[in-house]
């Protein structure tokens, strides 16, 4: 170890004091301007009434909305219509109604027991195909965007209730809501439900029925959603689905089954033949069949055994009557 004398830790010391002298100089040479602190334009006249996460909520509620009106549009319309929520944004009531084109198809409808009215806007690049298809035509949509007739209004209007009744049916797991449609207006101008200044939400679903693509929009005012607002949280949505979603699937489920179509058949009997004797068949042949006459026939529902039955004619048609149930558990073969 080296050990310093007094005159060379004085020298030091000196050197030290002379660098922090210096050092504010060479700072300030090196000192670079500060970006400018950024400014957001708050505008006083639309303030932000909707949070984050309670768009992210209405978003959710909406995507469920979509997978149920699929479900109903393609049943009704017989063709492959694909849904999906396009954007959740909040905006003056005047400027959604300068976004909807005229002429259009606009539905004012209210939300019992929620205060206000809504707006359903369904864009006509959709709605004639959808028209189109319900009168038995391929789904085309017209040269020219013009205003409904009166038959066409009638038609449109099962349309708007069916998706009002999906609608009540997305909201089923937060609040209990009864949608009224209140009629059609196809001018966006005489549709005024909601102060021009007041904040709304707008959801924009993009569609497409066959090769026509438009956009479905609702208007939700501030006013209506005010008494739910404390529900669209991200924890209370979830938590109240986990709890409701058994019973409330169960009775979705079981309204789109009692609709289902399922193949009901009748087997009168089997024959085994060789291919010989498969090519020999000419017209007037018999083919003897592994059951008697005054056995019970097998009722199939889908693919499984469910009733016995006796075959027999009614009004001139084969038919057969029901003569009871296929026992649980009893193989196939037997019946």
């Amino acid at each position: 170890m080296e050990i310093l004398t007094q005159a060379e830790i004085d020298a030091l010391i000196a050197s030290l004091m002379a660098e922090q002298e210096g050092q504010p100089q060479e700072t300030k040479k090196e000192e670079r301007p500060q970006p400018p602190r950024r400014v957001r334009t708050y505008d006083f006249r639309r303030p932000d009434k909707f949070s984050k996460d309670q768009l992210r909520s209405i978003q959710v509620i909406h995507e469920g909305f979509t997978r149920l009106l699929t479900t109903f549009y393609t049943a009704t319309f017989r063709t492959v219509v694909q849904l999906v929520v396009g954007s959740v944004d909040q905006m003056t009531y005047s400027e959604f109604i300068r976004s909807v084109s005229n002429p259009s198809v606009i539905c004012p409808f209210t939300l019992s027991p929620l205060q206000g009215t809504c707006v359903l806007d369904i864009n006509p690049v959709v709605a004639f195909p959808m028209i189109d298809r319900l009168l038995g035509g391929p789904g085309t949509a017209l040269p020219r965007v013009r205003e409904l007739t009166d038959i066409e209004q009638t038609v449109m209007m099962r349309v708007i209730r069916g998706t009002l009744e999906a609608y009540r049916e997305a909201w089923s797991n937060l609040v209990e809501l009864r949608p009224e449609p209140g009629g059609i207006e196809t001018n966006p101008i005489f549709v005024q439900v909601a102060a021009p200044n007041e904040i709304v939400v707008t959801v924009a679903i993009d569609v497409r029925v066959g090769e026509h693509v438009g956009v479905i929009t609702l208007c939700l005012p501030y006013l209506t959603l005010e008494p739910v607002i404390p529900k669209l949280t991200t924890r209370t949505w979830f938590g109240t689905r986990m709890v409701q979603e058994q019973p409330e699937g169960r009775a979705a489920l079981a309204r789109r089954i009692s609709g289902a179509v399922v193949p009901l058949t009748v087997q009168l009997g089997t024959a085994e033949l060789t291919i010989r004797e498969l090519l020999d068949l000419q017209v007037g042949d018999l083919i003897v069949l592994d059951r008697r006459v005054d056995e019970e026939l097998t009722v199939y529902v889908g693919n499984q055994p469910k009733f016995r039955a006796r075959p027999g004619q009614r009004s001139g048609r084969l038919a057969v009557r029901l003569t009871g149930l296929v026992p649980k558990g009893e193989p196939e073969d037997d019946a």
